[in-house]
């Protein structure tokens, strides 16, 4: 990895923000499921874990998380920041093996051990942030013309998939809502990290909100994010979390680093084993989060698994712990 200091905090504020989002699930969990046995579920309805301590607990660990995450973006590339997301798969799927007694099969802890290796491998081999010195450099970067026909390109898809395929195969076939998702969550983190960068310079004394560009960029962010979080909520209601959750995520990092690739030119000074190195690494983290979802009731019980699958004892089991989203 660049070993410079905005790198080091990047890795840091990354690898928090897993920390907190994957034990905010943990702790949110633990508050729907003590409001389940005091009143109606969320499941079905019921408000009752608003008054649940643990409830909130885990919100705040949530948006703690999210705020680091979207502070991470301003320091380091995103081939490095969105990669790490998966750390937080791992945190709670361990943090929910001891505290939930939600068991850990041997399948699951090579899912999480190849999740730290790619993560490793991914870190040490990260680009250097190009320096920026004004939120109109990035503006610059966002009209080249290649960024310009990736987000064409983008714009089309999304646009086919929402008034064509929507209504046809929405209900049918998950990858319509993903790839809506996916598409429009790399145009979401390449938005969030020009804000980033441009609230860190403010923070440093240049004021960049003096900019139209700034407020442009911010507009941006909260039109797609309010796209994403639409579409995606359509996909976990329709379709099994325990697929989709991991399908987006590759989708969504993928688009994502083929955003920054083009956009920040972040792989220009770096040499063929290098990248090489780096897609090895993110090879290896989709390989260990598939694996983790898609073994994660192996270790149970017949009546286990039936008893996670129900939405009495696993109130918020449309919830699963994701980046990204930005």
């Amino acid at each position: 990895m660049g070993t410079t200091h905005d790198n080091v905090v990047g890795l840091v504020l990354a690898v928090s923000s897993s920390v907190f989002i994957g034990s905010s699930f943990i702790v949110k969990k633990m508050g729907l499921i003590k409001a389940a046995s005091n009143g109606k579920r969320a499941a079905t309805g019921g408000h009752s874990y608003l008054f649940e301590p643990f409830w909130w607990l885990g919100m705040i660990s949530m948006i703690g998380g999210e705020i680091a995450n979207f502070a991470a973006y301003a320091f380091a590339p995103a081939i490095l920041v969105t990669p790490l997301g998966a750390l937080s798969i791992i945190f709670s799927s361990v943090l929910a093996h001891f505290i939930l007694k939600e068991r850990l099969h041997i399948f699951g802890v090579l899912g999480c051990a190849l999740c730290v290796v790619g993560s490793t491998t991914i870190v040490l081999h990260a680009p250097h942030e190009k320096d920026i010195h004004s939120v109109k450099e990035v503006w610059e970067l966002a009209t080249e013309p290649g960024f310009l026909v990736y987000i064409c390109v983008v714009a089309v898809a999304v646009c086919v998939l929402i008034f064509r395929y929507v209504k046809s195969h929405g209900q049918k076939n998950m990858m319509v809502y993903i790839g809506i998702c996916s598409l429009i969550g790399s145009i979401t983190v390449m938005g969030v990290k020009a804000v980033g960068i441009a609230l860190k310079l403010t923070f440093e004394g240049m004021n960049q909100f003096i900019f139209f560009e700034t407020w442009l960029f911010t507009v941006v962010v909260i039109g797609c994010c309010l796209t994403q979080i639409n579409y995606l909520n359509k996909a976990l209601d329709t379709f099994n979390t325990a697929v989709v959750s991991p399908v987006y995520y590759v989708m969504f990092t993928s688009f994502t680093i083929v955003a920054s690739v083009i956009m920040f030119k972040e792989w220009a000074k770096q040499d063929a084993s290098q990248i090489a190195t780096e897609l090895c690494g993110f090879v290896t983290i989709l390989s260990g989060t598939f694996l983790l979802h898609r073994t994660k009731d192996m270790g149970n019980r017949p009546s286990e698994v039936h008893s996670s699958s129900d939405p009495l004892q696993c109130p918020d089991n449309t919830k699963t712990p994701q980046t990204s989203e930005i």
